[in-house]
């Protein structure tokens, strides 16, 4: 709650501290790069151009543990407003896919494991991803396992207004939901379970109308943890939330890049 009520103050205060946006760009060099926060600050020392943009002094940097605290002042939708902003810059064209995915948590202590009362080994992040430019336009994140057929149509709905038609997998099948997406105006493309007439049918239908480009969404998500992270480094829960965010939206700046 009071990560929440921070974020909604989160700026450049009035005691002369780094504004909103030199932060986010810190974490987005910290987490490319893969660095802790003390070798961030070492890093950014070596930088000095990059300090100028981010109004820092190369020989006066802050303290590791400011960075470390805006991850928690930084409310999550922050975070989600730099993922859509990053994807924005993307061609969408309206048809995208969702998918599933498992990130592991980084392996702690016995001790802290046991200590904290943490047994859970993954955290499953749900995504959204433009057929045609790749972007991640949202992602939804969970620990306790929440199925499929909740979690997609959940994505969904908070994009609908921009989404022409939407591809899954069997796993998001299920009738109510697929009623659901369909009141909103999204053409919902999922595969059919079984081999009956019908299912055999439906999903002879979907792949026509565009089923088969499904599999880009799980390109995407191959793609961040094969060349950001193969775990995460935060230990809380929440701030493991806002690490994933901030992966996708990497990943969509990455694209960009290459396109300048």
């Amino acid at each position: 709650m009071k990560s929440t009520q921070q974020g909604k103050q989160a700026g450049k205060p009035d005691s002369g501290g780094l504004a909103r946006e030199a932060h986010i760009v810190a974490h987005c060099i910290r987490k490319e790069k893969g660095h802790s926060h003390a070798k961030l600050v070492d890093r950014l020392g070596l930088m000095p151009e990059i300090c100028d943009r981010l109004g820092l002094h190369s020989d006066t940097l802050p303290d590791p543990t400011t960075f470390y605290h805006s991850l928690d002042r930084y409310a999550m939708y922050i975070w989600r407003a730099l993922l859509r902003v990053s994807a924005q810059q993307l061609p969408q064209s309206g048809h995208v896919a969702l998918d599933s995915t498992f990130i592991e948590r980084q392996q702690a202590s016995q001790h802290y494991l046991q200590r904290c009362g943490r047994r859970v080994k993954t955290i499953k992040a749900t995504t959204l991803t433009d057929t045609e430019s790749l972007a991640v336009l949202d992602v939804h994140c969970c620990i306790e396992r929440e199925h499929d057929t909740k979690a997609g149509p959940r994505v969904v709905h908070r994009n609908a207004d921009d989404l022409r038609s939407v591809a899954a997998d069997n796993g998001f099948q299920d009738w109510n939901r697929e009623y659901q997406v369909a009141a909103l105006n999204v053409q919902y493309l999922v595969h059919y379970r079984g081999s009956s007439m019908m299912a055999t049918a439906n999903n002879a239908l979907i792949r026509a109308k565009g089923y088969t480009q499904r599999w880009m969404a799980e390109t995407t998500c191959s793609s961040v943890k094969r060349t950001q992270a193969a775990a995460l480094r935060s230990r809380f829960w929440y701030r493991q939330f806002r690490e994933i965010v901030l992966l996708f939206a990497l990943n969509n700046i990455k694209k960009l890049a290459r396109t300048l």
